[in-house]
């Protein structure tokens, strides 16, 4: 099936995935993505270019950034694929779309803490200074849910069968992986959804970009979504998003 779409045929390998008909609803629909089913095991995911904020209570849409988090989780994809770890990316068709395996999907994402940011101070208060560098990597798994996602025990998870601990391993070679890739940025925490493949085992099927991460120069300066948080202007997340992928493609 050729592309009618001359986007697309910029990526090699794309050109046989015909792109949605703009008028065919997706089959999911969220915030930052839309998904289409090409057939039973495989998607298209299309990036919405919007950044959200449920602490600061914001969202909008920013163009230029679909593609640079695309940008981002193609090459850090293919970075973790490297060094052993399943991922659902399969390649990407333009812009701001790539194809992915379909994987059935348990409602929780887990978040791994190099520093005690974000949830962590507010959710529990005078345990740790704020942004302190923490002894050990922390991992712990949030239910997804509105209006703000939850903290659930393992244990629930394991009675549904799920291979927690599996996940973890997964959670800390990615910390591992990602850590050493992105150096001398300091990665202070980032968030991984996990798909189960056909013989049950773990496959990251989330996104892997500054929209999912906390991710800090070597002078403090955050080049992640605390950009858009803290009130930094649509120039300057974009100028921030393109040099730090020109220097991972360096």
């Amino acid at each position: 099936m050729n592309s009618t779409n001359p986007e697309y045929d910029e990526y090699p390998g794309s050109g046989h995935v015909r792109p949605p008909d703009p008028n065919t609803p997706p089959t999911v629909e969220g915030r930052s993505k839309k998904l289409w089913m090409v057939d039973e095991r495989t998607c298209l995911v299309r990036l919405v270019e919007s950044l959200s904020s449920f602490t600061f209570n914001r969202h909008d849409i920013l163009p230029g950034t679909g593609r640079l988090r695309l940008d981002f989780h193609e090459l850090a994809s293919r970075r973790l694929t490297e060094s052993g770890v399943a991922c659902s990316f399969i390649r990407r068709l333009d812009a701001t779309a790539y194809l992915s395996r379909f994987r059935d999907t348990p409602p929780f994402e887990v978040i791994v803490k190099n520093r005690a940011v974000g949830s962590t101070t507010r959710k529990y208060p005078g345990l740790f200074g704020e942004n302190e560098s923490l002894p050990a990597p922390v991992v712990k798994f949030d239910y997804r849910c509105d209006p703000e996602d939850q903290p659930i025990a393992d244990d629930y998870l394991r009675v549904l069968g799920l291979p927690v601990d599996e996940m973890r391993r997964i959670a800390l070679k990615v910390n591992t992986t990602l850590t050493e890739w992105l150096a001398p940025h300091q990665l202070w925490d980032f968030c991984l959804i996990f798909g189960i493949d056909e013989s049950g085992n773990p496959e990251i099927i989330s996104e892997i970009s500054p929209d999912c991460m906390r991710l800090r120069s070597t002078e403090g300066r955050p080049l992640d979504k605390d950009l858009f948080r803290h009130g930094y202007s649509d120039a300057e997340i974009i100028e921030t998003w393109e040099g730090l992928v020109a220097g991972l493609r360096d």
